[in-house]
């Protein structure tokens, strides 16, 4: 098994190079920029920068499988975050289930998930139940993080002439949800992820950088990455 603990930089540098090809037939300009941009952040030592743009460029369809596989190194190795880490591999497994890195990406996930539950326990042995009560905590941590996002500004550029946030196009093939009346995106979050924390993701592949929260209204067709 290939570590996902080798040096970031190579992997994405290769990865990007041996996608080359592909990315000029699937991806939109946008996507094509924020994973370009990413990898030079990435390379330049900005984490938290590049992470930001690969979850921009996330769609909710297959094409986007290697911009999971690069976050998912990007939290467990920079950024030090394992269950965003877990998550990415999650997402990059299910839509890529034969994809070039699926084996190292299911020997992650379960490596990755006893890690977790061991760190979280102070390396004491724990019971089913206390790692369920572990991993509700760490969610509350996820949900508390994504709403001191929520005080951020929205930038005016991201509004249109209504002052209504401006919606990225949904790509053939994306994943999508229609907003029901008293929905929210920590709701929506809840019901694809069991978890509320996933909230900026949906809104990172639907509304362009926004580091606000955007108000979403029912019949509002929504991509989930």
């Amino acid at each position: 098994m290939r570590s996902p603990g080798r040096s970031l930089v190579c992997v994405l540098i290769a990865a990007s190079l041996l996608a080359l090809p592909a990315c000029e037939r699937l991806f939109d300009k946008g996507s094509k920029e924020s994973i370009a941009a990413a990898d030079k952040k990435a390379a330049a030592g900005d984490f938290g920068g590049a992470a930001n743009l690969y979850e921009s460029a996330l769609d909710g369809t297959a094409k986007t499988a290697e911009v999971h596989y690069k976050l998912a190194l990007l939290y467990d190795e920079k950024l030090k975050s394992p269950v965003d880490a877990l998550h990415h591999m999650d997402r990059y497994i299910e839509l890529a289930p034969t994809g070039a890195h699926v084996r190292d990406a299911r020997a992650y996930k379960k490596e990755g998930e006893a890690r977790l539950l061991t760190k979280l326990s102070n390396g004491s042995p724990i019971t089913q139940q206390e790692a369920v009560r572990l991993k509700n905590e760490n969610q509350i941590l996820r949900e508390q993080l994504t709403a001191l996002r929520a005080q951020k500004a929205m930038p005016a550029a991201t509004l249109n002439s209504k002052g209504e946030p401006v919606q990225k196009p949904i790509p053939a093939g994306a994943r999508t949800y229609t907003v029901q009346s008293g929905d929210t995106l920590a709701k929506i979050s809840r019901h694809f992820y069991k978890t509320p924390a996933r909230a900026h993701d949906i809104q990172d592949a639907n509304f362009n950088a926004l580091s606000g929260t955007v108000k979403i209204k029912p019949g509002m067709v929504l991509i989930i990455p």
